[in-house]
């Protein structure tokens, strides 16, 4: 028997199991996707680790999976004279697998694709699956798919069968209620839990974006595409210098700082809540390199195909809110490994007063406002203007590119 165990490495409070894809029976391949976990930052399918049958399921749907917990068994040998599943485990039926025309008319070979879950909450709402389109591997949907549809559509019933519409549910003349998911729980849970543990302080500066802006179109007419959230990551990075334990945590009997300056980014990913990929190592990479990275890590997690390494282990966090239109926000250190979170409100352009020469200038710059979130057990209010006035000079003074 081969064990079907959780990634050591779980980012996030805790994780639970969302959905079992397999049956014990079914027959997999080796990394066929076998089981759903989802945590406050991730969902993700865990794969097989080897080919045979899925023998046994140890942890059932909304079980708490614990980093290294045994999930279940697979029969590498394909014996299946023994298919073990304990009677205080819900384990998918194999009913549930059968085309069944309660799910709509979108053909059996759709239904075999749904996870018992999804297929358990489409058959409580009657909802056909054809009228969702799913965001997991392969476009396959996924629960969390389900839970938006019917949290924010009603479901009217036409000829050719239930269909999913974009109104929203109104219930005795006001807005319906949202259900929580589990992701939204969670999520709820970790923000409790960050400001509990750790006394929060925000302090406010403002940056002038002339010299990045120039840059960044100097380079976009040599065709290297930038976006400012590289440059954010590059400023930051340089400004450890001035304050180390910025890229510090608290512990017990000391403060840890960290080896390298692993920056996480938030990504929003719509209703589904948002995801913090990590750039690793930025004091040592160039700008370009920063960009490259940053690219790839955004594009996995909006189609949803993060691995838990991208995701764990950041010393550092920036939320660059103003890309949805926030002029100036205070966001929460939410990873307990770290000290300290820098948010980035909307660039925008406003009528500043210089210094030129000696006299006072009116000009027209693009500014936005940033703000340094410490954990004042690790950092006091001298390092971080010390850090947050360092990061502006560096974005205020980039140098125009090389010729």
């Amino acid at each position: 028997m081969i064990e079907v165990r959780v990634p050591d490495e779980q980012e996030g409070t805790k994780a639970v199991v969302r959905a079992w894809l397999k049956q014990p029976g079914d027959r997999v391949a080796l990394n066929d996707p076998l089981v759903e976990l989802e945590t406050d930052k991730v969902t993700q399918e865990v794969p097989s680790p080897a080919a045979g049958v899925l023998a046994e399921i140890l942890l059932g749907t909304d079980a708490e999976a614990m980093p290294g917990a045994l999930l279940g068994r697979i029969d590498a040998e394909g014996v299946q004279s023994a298919l073990l599943v304990p009677s205080d485990v819900e384990a998918p039926s194999r009913e549930a697998t059968r085309p069944s025309t309660s799910l709509g008319t979108s053909g059996g070979e759709m239904e075999t694709r749904l996870s018992p879950s999804v297929r358990r909450a489409l058959m409580q709402h009657d909802i056909d699956p054809a009228r969702i389109t799913g965001t997991g591997r392969n476009g396959r949907i996924t629960r969390e798919d389900v839970d938006r549809a019917v949290g924010s559509a009603t479901v009217t019933h036409v000829e050719s069968g239930p269909k999913v519409t974009a109104q929203p549910r109104v219930a005795e003349g006001n807005w319906g209620d949202i259900p929580h998911d589990r992701m939204r729980r969670a999520i709820a849970e970790n923000m409790v839990k960050a400001v509990t543990d750790a006394p929060h302080v925000t302090a406010l500066f403002e940056a002038d974006f002339t010299a990045i802006t120039a840059h960044k179109k100097a380079l976009a007419a040599r065709g290297t595409k930038l976006s400012y959230t590289a440059y954010l990551l590059k400023a930051a990075a340089e400004a450890m210098k001035v304050a180390p334990a910025v890229n510090g945590r608290w512990a017990e009997d000391r403060i840890v700082i960290a080896p390298t300056v692993d920056i996480g980014v938030g990504t929003a990913l719509g209703d589904k809540g948002l995801v913090v990929p990590v750039v690793r190592d930025c004091a040592s990479l160039g700008l370009e390199e920063i960009g490259a990275r940053l690219d790839d890590l955004t594009v996995r997690a909006r189609a949803g195909k993060l691995e838990r390494g991208d995701v764990a282990n950041g010393s550092f966090t920036i939320s660059n809110h103003g890309v949805s239109g926030s002029l100036l926000a205070a966001p929460i250190i939410l990873h307990q490994g770290q000290a300290a979170i820098l948010g980035v409100g909307k660039l925008q352009k406003r009528v500043v007063v210089l210094d030129q020469d000696g006299s006072d200038v009116i000009a027209i710059r693009p500014m936005a406002y940033v703000t340094l979130t410490i954990d004042h057990r690790v950092i006091d209010g001298h390092q971080t203007n010390a850090w947050l006035s360092r990061f502006v000079e560096i974005l205020e003074t980039w140098p125009a590119p090389s010729a």
